[in-house]
This record gives C-alpha cells, sequence and structure tokens, in this order.
C-alpha cells in the first residue's frame, strides 16, 4: 500500500538526483552550455557566411537573371552578350531589363591613400537596379561622367568617406586608377567576396575598365509582369536562347551564389566540424556526469529493484536527468549566443543572427546529445547486480 503511495506521488527522483550535489549539477551546465554556444557560433559562423555571400544578390529588382555560364560565383564573373538580354524582351511577359556590369575595382582610400578591392557594379542610371525606392532619385547623380554611389557600409578600410560626405566635405579618390567623385551613399553592405561596394553608371564603368567590350555585361535583370510564374518564363527562356547564357530566377540566382561557396571551398565543412566537435565534447561531459551518478547511487537503485521498481522505470529516471540537463543547459546557451550573435554583427557587419531553424536545431542537438549519454550510462545500471551491490 505504502509503496503505491509513493508511486501516486510521483516523486521528482530525477531532479533531486541532480540537485543532491549543485557544483555536479552546475559543472554539467557548463559543459552543456559551452558545447552549445560551440554549436551556435559555428552554425551561425557558417550560415552567416553563406548568407553575407549573397548581400548584393537579395537587393536586385529582378524577377529573372541571366548571367554567362562561365561564371562561377560572385568573385569570378564572365561577360556574355548584351543582345541576349535585349532578345528575352520578345516575351510577352518581360516588362523591363537591366543590363549590369560586375566586377572588382582597386579603391584607393581618400585618407590613407592605402587601396583596397571593392565590388563595382555599373549600370543606366534610368533603369532599376535595387529595390530600393529612394536609389533612383540618388542614381540621377550618375548621369555626370566619372561619378559613383559609395556604400556607406562597406569596411573601415576604404576611408571616412560617408562621414566627409555628410559633412558636405567633396570626396574625391581613385578607382581603377581613375578620378572619381562620390555623388551619393547607399545602404547595400559587405559580402563575403566584397568588403565594400560601389555603384556608377554603365558608361563611368567602361572609362574606368576600357578592357571591357562595350557590348558585353556580367548580369542582365529582367522585370516580369505581375502574377506571372518566374520558372515558367525561365524555362521558355533557356529554350529560345543561344547556350552562351543562363537563366536563373532572382532564388535560383541566390542560391547558386550560396552553392559555390557551400561545396568548391572548405568553409561549410571547416564550421559544420567545429560544431560537430562542440557536440562530441559535450556528448563527454554529460556522460561523465551521469555515469558519476548512476555509480554513486547504485545501493539506492538496488534498493529500489529490491522494493519492486522495474528495471525500465530506473533507466526512465537516468532519462529525465538527460533531458532536464538539456533543457537547463540550453537556456543559457540561447542566451549567450544571442549575445555574441550581436556582438559579431557590431565588430565584422556579418548578418549572424538567431533564426527559428538554428535554435531549434541547436537544442535538438543538445537533447540528442544528452540523451545519448543518459543510454550510455544507462548501462552501468543494466549491468548491476543487486546481490554483489549489497
Amino acid at each position: 500500500m505504502k509503496f503505491g503511495f509513493l508511486q501516486r506521488r510521483r516523486i521528482p527522483l530525477a531532479w533531486l538526483l541532480l540537485t543532491r550535489q549543485p557544483l555536479r549539477l552546475l559543472v554539467a551546465l557548463a559543459g552543456i552550455s559551452f558545447a552549445g554556444i560551440l554549436m551556435f557560433m559555428q552554425l551561425g559562423f557558417r550560415d552567416g557566411l553563406f548568407d553575407a555571400s549573397v548581400t548584393v544578390h537579395r537587393l536586385f529588382d529582378a524577377d529573372l537573371v541571366l548571367m554567362s555560364p562561365r561564371s562561377m560565383s560572385s568573385i569570378s564573373m564572365s561577360g556574355f552578350p548584351r543582345r541576349r538580354l535585349v532578345q528575352a524582351m520578345a516575351h510577352d511577359d518581360v516588362v523591363g531589363i537591366t543590363p549590369v556590369n560586375w566586377n572588382f575595382l582597386l579603391w584607393r582610400n581618400p585618407e590613407t591613400l592605402s587601396t583596397r578591392s571593392l565590388l563595382a557594379l555599373g549600370f543606366e542610371p534610368d533603369d532599376p537596379l535595387f529595390i530600393d525606392p529612394n536609389l533612383a532619385l540618388k542614381a540621377r547623380t550618375l548621369t555626370n561622367p566619372g561619378r559613383v554611389l559609395f556604400d556607406e557600409l562597406s569596411r573601415q578600410e576604404f576611408g571616412p568617406v560617408a562621414d566627409w560626405f555628410r559633412r558636405g566635405k567633396i570626396v574625391e579618390t581613385e578607382l581603377a586608377g581613375k578620378r572619381v567623385r562620390v555623388s551619393g551613399l547607399v545602404k547595400l553592405g559587405p559580402s563575403f567576396g566584397a568588403d565594400g561596394n560601389v555603384l556608377t553608371s554603365r558608361e563611368t564603368f567602361l572609362q574606368l575598365l576600357p578592357t571591357t567590350p562595350p557590348g558585353s555585361i556580367e548580369l542582365g535583370l529582367v522585370r516580369l509582369r505581375k502574377g506571372t510564374d518566374p520558372e515558367s518564363v525561365a524555362q521558355t527562356l533557356k529554350a529560345s536562347l543561344p547556350e552562351d547564357v543562363s537563366v536563373f530566377t532572382r532564388q535560383a540566382f541566390i542560391e547558386f551564389e550560396k552553392n559555390y561557396w557551400r561545396t568548391s571551398t572548405s568553409i561549410g565543412f571547416i564550421f559544420s566540424l567545429g560544431a560537430a566537435m562542440g557536440f562530441v565534447v559535450g556528448s563527454v561531459i554529460v556522460y561523465q556526469i551521469l555515469y558519476s551518478d548512476v555509480s554513486d547511487h547504485l545501493p539506492e537503485y538496488a534498493t529500489l529493484m529490491a522494493m519492486g521498481y522495474q528495471l525500465k522505470t530506473l533507466l526512465g529516471v537516468v532519462a529525465r536527468e538527460g533531458v532536464l540537463l538539456a533543457i537547463m543547459g540550453y537556456v543559457p546557451a540561447y542566451a549567450a549566443g544571442q549575445g555574441l550573435y550581436a556582438l559579431v554583427r557590431s565588430s565584422t557587419k556579418l548578418p549572424v543572427a538567431m533564426d527559428f531553424s538554428r535554435a531549434t536545431l541547436v537544442f535538438l542537438l543538445i537533447l540528442i546529445m544528452c540523451m545519448c549519454s543518459a543510454m550510455l550510462a544507462m548501462r552501468r545500471l543494466i549491468d548491476a547486480d543487486p546481490a554483489e551491490i549489497f
């Protein structure tokens, strides 16, 4: 009768076992939190770098993008005939196009006179380029030769251009060895391939890079009639245009760039390996804590078994300890991850931010880590002989 009474009370045995030795519990939570923080940072850096590689790509005002099949990524763009973009206008659902030149040029810091490579985009000032509605007004200043719009989110190594311009100072410097003047500021943000950006007219771009054929472009932006299926139009253009041009939907263009950094570089592997190492370290720490806990309480477990408790009930206690450790270790890891993400964003301007999918993934990894460690620790209880313990 007494035994049934204890069962009905549902004594929180797992919680009592964990909190019996507060220092051991704190060590376990510190280890789990450290593993969680490591996984948050490694996965955050990996996804942040992939997202940073398409900072500019996401801003284009386009439903479809034409590109040379020889282009490998944003840091290795090849040209294709501009007339392919004009041919795309023959499709009934195409309502606008924007030819874009894309290349990396040397920018001279107007303060220190040091040079650094940045991304230069050349387009017709009257054509839409980005979804930012304020760009059209600023782009009018590019009709004058030698004018550029400077990305104020560029890294500090390019000089105090934005600060000088806001103070009304005329900002002139060299781009590709030729004199240019900053006629306005835009907000684009650095990417993984480019630390800074400038926009200019195609006329100025061709002056900066006279070796570029006038009829060649690196990107062709295509805007479709509202309500049109971009994938359907893309397939039609692929069939009608020559093989010297590739057609992407806007999202496929973004994924094309991400896939380059994911598969053609070691970035994804390195950061995924770092997250895996955090998982392993956390598993070892949790296993040691739970194994020690089971070993220290073997006489108590043996007593409960002698009282009639089934083995699966006691194994459930160890499993619940693993779940409690996962939950309590995850909370500080999540909080620390948020703080570190904010620090990384302010220091490097990388788009590293907590999202639901990553938060869920890390929690599941921590839960699996603790449950696997609990299962291994259970072997000590399974192998124990109550007769030998007494």
